[in-house]
């Protein structure tokens, strides 16, 4: 829901808006699976995907396949900036007080 508003409250005009939804879609159709059945987490990372897809698109954005493929590669390059690593959350195991 919330990136639905999100998308059609975007400044695009309504052909390059048209081929945006459709990347959202093609896109979201590609990764579902990966966000299990909770709600709330669907709809987090629904957000997180059309917040990745605006971040890209411009008002000359007109091919769904190459729109889809970069937004799916800025929403993987933010969850890797925002993910802890392996040693990060080792390091903060170890600095918990006992």
């Amino acid at each position: 829901m919330r990136a639905r508003q999100l998308i059609d409250g975007a400044s695009f005009g309504p052909d390059a808006l048209r081929v945006i939804i459709q990347a959202f879609e093609a896109a979201w159709t590609e990764i579902a699976p990966n966000f299990g059945a909770d709600p709330e987490d669907i709809d987090n990372a629904r957000f997180k995907l059309a917040t990745a897809l605006l971040s890209i698109a411009n008002e000359d954005s007109r091919d769904v396949q190459v729109l889809k493929k970069a937004a799916l590669q800025r929403m993987a390059l933010d969850y890797r900036d925002t993910t802890p690593t392996y040693y990060e959350l080792k390091r903060r195991g170890n600095n918990r007080p006992r």
